[in-house]
């Protein structure tokens, strides 16, 4: 969609995304599995201590790369996860099953009266109901690379890459705190702790660590992506086949799909708010990636989006507000600020679209 952030479009109409698919079928992958082997090579511990950082959550993509680097490469990955609100059980036993299936693991949790204030004023202010727990996925375990003397960091997918967004990193393996910060936050960090009103000493997590902290160990930060080809029903594969994933019974709420996204509660909402905000939700995300991997025609995603995207959360709301600490007039009035009235309108008390897909 033209309303995504950062997206841009050729002369053809073809966004950034599509481009990036087209040029992946006849990139030489070869070239960058052999700048991996050298930096991985360059990081590799020879006795046996951790020599590389891969954040989880116990899905697919975390667990796809974690699986690369230890079985593939022969390196020795610590695997991090920072605890999000509202866990949901089969995302809980996804990670119990991913760490059993072999991998060394660290567990954060931020102070949870902290990480609520966080994502609460990060729904009112950014739109975004999980905004604490983004900025600690991406400090986090920075903080612990630092702490552990590990100088190498594996992200799964660079999304404004893959998804349409930012190109600055398509052809750079390799970025900075900076570009987290203004792309990633959206430079809604310091706007969010100012708004919590919290000290210093609550945001440790939330923080990225300092030059003192890294001192002179090296801190490299990059995407799987980069490196290969990426797909994500071949890394859902892969990870169903050795790292114990399993699926939901049903299609997840506001797509068809049943494999991703399976660890909290919010992220229904956060797909709700992106539909509100840009007029596209989580379908049409799942259905442009089945699209640029040849999985599917455009006409069976348009049908698909018809029914799938925009999908209110209702089964959760009750929970949204007792983790808010909102009344449901509360609530409504956070929805209703971010809506984009150029593509929706309200109808018996819900938003509907103005727009039409074809």
């Amino acid at each position: 969609m033209s309303t995504r952030p950062r997206i841009t479009f050729d002369s053809q109409g073809r966004c950034n995304a599509c481009q990036w698919a087209e040029e992946k079928k006849t990139l030489d992958w070869s070239k960058r599995k052999s700048e991996l082997s050298k930096i991985l090579d360059e990081f590799r511990s020879t006795d046996g201590a951790f020599d590389c950082v891969v954040p989880v959550s116990g899905g697919k993509d975390g667990s796809y790369v974690a699986y690369q680097l230890k079985h593939v490469y022969g390196m020795h990955p610590l695997a991090i996860t920072v605890t999000p609100a509202l866990t949901l059980e089969l995302g809980n036993q996804n990670l119990k099953n991913f760490i059993a299936s072999g991998y060394d693991h660290i567990q954060i949790n931020p102070a949870g009266d902290v990480l609520q204030a966080l994502n609460k004023f990060g729904f009112i202010h950014k739109g975004f109901p999980y905004f604490g727990w983004l900025m600690a996925i991406k400090t986090a375990p920075l903080k612990m690379a630092a702490k552990l003397g590990i100088s190498i960091i594996f992200y799964a997918e660079e999304g404004e890459t893959e998804y349409g967004g930012s190109t600055a990193l398509k052809d750079v393996p390799f970025y900075d705190i900076g570009f987290i910060r203004d792309v990633y936050f959206e430079g809604g960090q310091d706007l969010v702790f100012k708004e919590s009103g919290l000290g210093d000493d609550a945001l440790t997590f939330f923080r990225f660590p300092t030059k003192n902290e890294i001192g002179n160990n090296q801190l490299k930060i990059t995407h799987w992506s980069y490196f290969e080809n990426w797909d994500p029903y071949r890394n859902y594969l892969v990870a169903k086949e050795n790292c114990g994933l399993i699926e939901s019974a049903d299609t997840n709420s506001g797509t068809f799909t049943n494999f991703a996204q399976n660890d909290q509660a919010l992220y229904s909402l956060h797909a709700y708010m992106m539909y509100l905000k840009f007029g596209f939700g989580r379908a049409t995300q799942d259905a442009g990636i089945e699209i640029r991997r040849g999985a599917m025609s455009r006409e069976q995603a348009i049908n698909l989006v018809r029914l799938y995207d925009g999908s209110y959360p209702e089964n959760f709301v009750e929970l949204y507000l007792d983790y808010y600490q909102m009344s449901r007039t509360e609530f409504d009035s956070v929805i209703d600020k971010w809506v984009n009235p150029d593509l929706f309108k309200k109808e018996n008390g819900r938003w509907k679209p103005t727009f039409t897909i074809k």
